[in-house]
């Protein structure tokens, strides 16, 4: 299949850490996952075959730029982001090609925004690989102002880990870095692989459910006094290469999101998330929102886990791994 010549990749993305809780401030952990990806082309060009997905794409983004039409109205449209120049290229048969699933925890429109933005925003004043800590907010923070129509809200964090290409590490005070996840003390047989649900997730009802939840005390003080020290262990102990530590945190959390996360948790992977957890063999956590699309699983014995799932006919899909 032939590429429009300007046309940019951009990958998938995964948060490992921090879905629900960065909303109330905690740390978080995302990487860029080639293994799914997208690029603006356009419909016409020569060779392309699959046209009913082309126009459902363009018309979807017609709808888009009619919402950022409304935002450069309301004069909060990022300075610089080339409206004119997109509708037009809509009309000329825009579209998003795309291989990540929507629904399934991978970034779909964080993928699409970065692709936009890094097209349309004329005054890219902020590199790719921005730096600066200042840098990287603002850029955050336009990327949350164009990703908003899609779930209602958007923390950004999405688009930004497309757009950059980097593991980024979302820190206590909220400013966000380049991370490295370390190799040593890890073994051949370590891994982290998604499992498929076998059903897309709605990413703005659970959110809205969450929040409803929060505005209860107790709730929201088992958040503050759990759930969020749990998943801030997680990443420190990951990044920091404490594979054991880890591994006994990651444990704690599987089990506080099977007790108190189960609206967001399929019937499909349902036992399985318990048993894992209960024989240790792997251990299972939300991937994005939930409902559906993808969970995340870690294990330190990936054959053997592998094969349990192909023996069921779920699909795994790699990650990480050592081998």
């Amino acid at each position: 299949m032939n590429k429009d010549q300007n046309s940019t990749m951009f990958h998938s993305k995964i948060m490992l850490f921090g879905e629900y809780s960065i909303i109330m401030g905690s740390m978080g952990l995302t990487i860029p996952y080639a293994h799914f990806n997208g690029s603006l082309e356009f419909i016409n060009r020569k060779g392309y075959t699959d046209l009913d997905f082309a126009r459902r794409s363009n018309t979807l983004l017609k709808e888009y730029a009619g919402y950022l039409q409304q935002l450069d109205t309301e004069n909060r449209l990022p300075a610089g982001f080339n409206l004119q120049r997109l509708q037009k290229d809509l009309d000329n048969g825009l579209y998003f090609e795309s291989s990540i699933p929507e629904g399934y925890g991978l970034g779909s429109s964080g993928a699409l925004v970065a692709a936009l933005y890094h097209r349309y925003q004329s005054d890219q004043t902020i590199p790719r690989r921005a730096s600066q800590k200042n840098e990287v907010q603002q850029l955050k923070a336009q990327l949350a102002v164009l990703e908003s129509w899609f779930h209602g809200t958007s923390s950004g964090i999405d688009p930004l880990i497309c757009y950059m290409k980097h593991p980024l590490l979302l820190h206590e005070d909220q400013h966000l870095s380049p991370v490295g996840i370390p190799k040593y003390n890890l073994n051949s047989d370590d891994a982290i692989f998604l499992l498929n649900t076998g059903k897309p997730g709605k990413t703005a009802p659970l959110v809205q459910g969450f929040m409803d939840r929060l505005q209860k005390p107790e709730f929201h003080q088992l958040m503050k006094e759990e759930y969020i020290p749990l998943n801030n262990r997680c990443i420190r102990y990951l990044t920091e290469g404490q594979i054991d530590k880890f591994t006994v945190a990651l444990q704690e959390l599987s089990f506080f999101q099977a007790t108190h996360f189960e609206a967001m948790i399929p019937a499909s992977v349902e036992m399985e998330w318990i048993y894992g957890f209960s024989t240790g063999k792997y251990l299972l956590k939300l991937c994005g929102s939930g409902g559906g699309g993808f969970v995340l699983g870690f294990t330190r014995n990936y054959d053997e886990v592998k094969q349990r799932f192909q023996e069921k006919g779920m699909e795994l899909v790699p990650v990480f791994q050592m081998k």
